[in-house]
């Protein structure tokens, strides 16, 4: 099915949870001609603060250039009552220096992040969190890595 995705010349989007990254790497490694896109940064456990072994699946995935990620979903995998940008910047920076800002693209997880914050909190902390990046790699992130990957 994955190879038909391929042929058609789409991109598949990943919905994951962290113990299924593996499985993911192994897809996209076995599928290079295939664009993979990790939505909501493969929900890591941002309320218990962990990022192992999180992270190490990530960075996995993150190696092969087919793979790219939606910085997305974060504060409704945090405390939904209590969560900061600070809390969300551990799981922020693993994706930025795993994929590199020109596979990183940011997504809101609209309606859904309304359960923890409202859009517009969601982009502030977005903005927060990709602060120390130089204008064009904000750039890639807030538009061209997305219109790049799906063609828009």
């Amino acid at each position: 099915g994955l190879a038909a995705v391929a042929d058609a010349g789409l991109v598949y989007d990943l919905v994951v949870l962290p113990n299924q990254l593996p499985a993911c790497a192994a897809a996209a490694a076995a599928l290079p001609g295939l664009t993979f896109v990790l939505d909501h940064c493969g929900k890591p456990p941002v309320a218990s603060g962990v990022t192992e072994p999180w992270a190490d699946g990530l960075r996995a995935l993150a190696a092969l250039p087919n793979a790219v990620c939606k910085l997305s979903g974060l504060v409704t995998e945090a405390d939904w009552a209590t969560w900061t940008p600070g809390a969300l910047r551990p799981y922020a920076d693993a994706v930025l220096e795993a994929f590199g800002p020109d596979r990183v693209m940011f997504g809101s997880d609209w309606p859904v992040c309304n359960l923890a914050a409202t859009y517009e909190q969601v982009m502030e902390a977005a903005q927060e969190l990709t602060g120390s990046l130089t204008a064009p790699e904000r750039d890639a992130v807030f538009g061209g890595t997305a219109t790049r990957v799906y063609g828009l």
